[in-house]
């Protein structure tokens, strides 16, 4: 064995992966002992022979393959594969193979790496059930909480809304009997009726707030209407609406999220963007609604997360929940658009106007 073979040699054997090097005919030249390993053979009977002579026959055609490949692109080649280890068992492997050049820069053979990755490929698998696990948890909780939500709404409105009017209505009574009461009686009686008022009002719009009663009821484009009057009249912020002529009744869960998404989105531009003008767009079509919500605001700024942002993950997830996308497109002093995505597989009543379809260009 001349010096460089003894230096080939030595440099593979130093690899704590699987290594060897190859001939033009994909005849293994050198091999290390974790390959040995892996294959269960010997170096005196690896060396001088091919890989379908080593490994399982289907194994060693793929791979004369790919040597083959690499020797005519003389480009590297990086790949996973699944066979079994020493132990018999299929394992995950990051294979790499590079062509071999001579000193006229001519290919004589390749080199390979192939890397026991299973333990990683375990743990992303692992990541990835347990990451439908959450968002499936979170798909139920969200459930939940909007049955919670509904009937918590209905107890304010039903139970306690009409104690509150029942009371107001005494106060009306008593205070027409302005005969039977002194003027310091007639005041109280005054402020009194001015709070059972004030107090209907809230109730109502917490129980609003919690679940409008007008989007089970009249459906998803009278509640949007009802959201963004309401959203304007309570900001000053200018508010554009475009909703398409004629949209069919959406299923519970997508007007639910639709509602909730757009809620958020508003409330995050009363209270972060600094904008004077909104833009709400709902289009559907083509087996897909979708929503853009752009203002002329200050935008995220730099160094702000928007991953970060709980009301945005929220976001996010709803619409993944119904495996429906949504992306945030922001830059500061540029304003902020967002775009909603979901499966929309009902019946689409007339067709949506082309025009109130936004640019896919960031709103400034």
């Amino acid at each position: 064995m001349g010096n460089d073979d003894n230096l080939q040699k030595a440099i593979l054997d130093n690899i704590p992966d699987q290594a060897w090097l190859k001939d033009r005919e994909s005849r293994y030249i050198h091999v290390n002992d974790a390959f040995m390993a892996a294959c269960g053979l010997s170096e005196e009977q690896i060396v001088g022979k091919t890989p379908d002579q080593v490994w399982p026959r289907d194994w060693g055609e793929k791979y004369i393959g790919s040597d083959r490949h690499v020797m005519e692109s003389g480009q590297r080649m990086r790949y996973e594969e699944q066979r079994q280890g020493a132990d018999g068992k299929l394992r995950w492997y990051d294979t790499i193979k590079t062509p071999v050049r001579n000193a006229h820069g001519e290919t004589i053979g390749t080199t390979g790496i192939s890397r026991d990755i299973t333990d990683r490929k375990q743990a992303e698998q692992a990541l990835l059930e347990s990451r439908s696990q959450l968002r499936e948890l979170s798909a139920y909780l969200q459930s939940i909480r909007e049955e919670e939500r509904t009937r918590i709404a209905r107890e304010l409105h039903d139970e306690l809304g009409q104690s509150l009017t029942a009371i107001r209505l005494g106060l009306d009574v008593a205070a027409s009997q302005s005969d039977m009461q002194s003027a310091t009686m007639q005041r109280h009686l005054e402020k009194l009726q001015e709070l059972a008022a004030s107090t209907i009002e809230s109730v109502q719009r917490i129980a609003a707030d919690l679940r409008p009663p007008i989007l089970d009821e009249l459906g998803l484009p009278v509640a949007i209407e009802w959201l963004v009057d309401t959203f304007a009249e309570r900001t000053g912020i200018v508010c554009e609406l475009h909703l398409p002529p004629a949209l069919s009744v959406c299923e519970r869960e997508i007007s639910t999220a639709i509602f909730r998404i757009l809620q958020e989105a508003l409330t995050n531009v009363s209270r972060h963007s600094r904008a004077t003008h909104v833009v709400i767009t709902v289009a559907a079509g083509a087996g897909e609604l979708q929503v853009h919500i752009a203002d002329n605001g200050c935008g995220i700024a730099a160094g702000i997360s928007r991953d970060n942002s709980l009301g945005l993950m929220g976001m996010r997830e709803r619409a993944l929940m119904l495996g429906g996308q949504l992306q945030i497109h922001s830059a500061p002093g540029e304003g902020t658009r967002i775009d909603v995505i979901l499966p929309y597989a009902l019946d689409f009543r007339g067709v949506p106007d082309a025009s109130i379809r936004p640019d896919t260009e960031s709103t400034s």
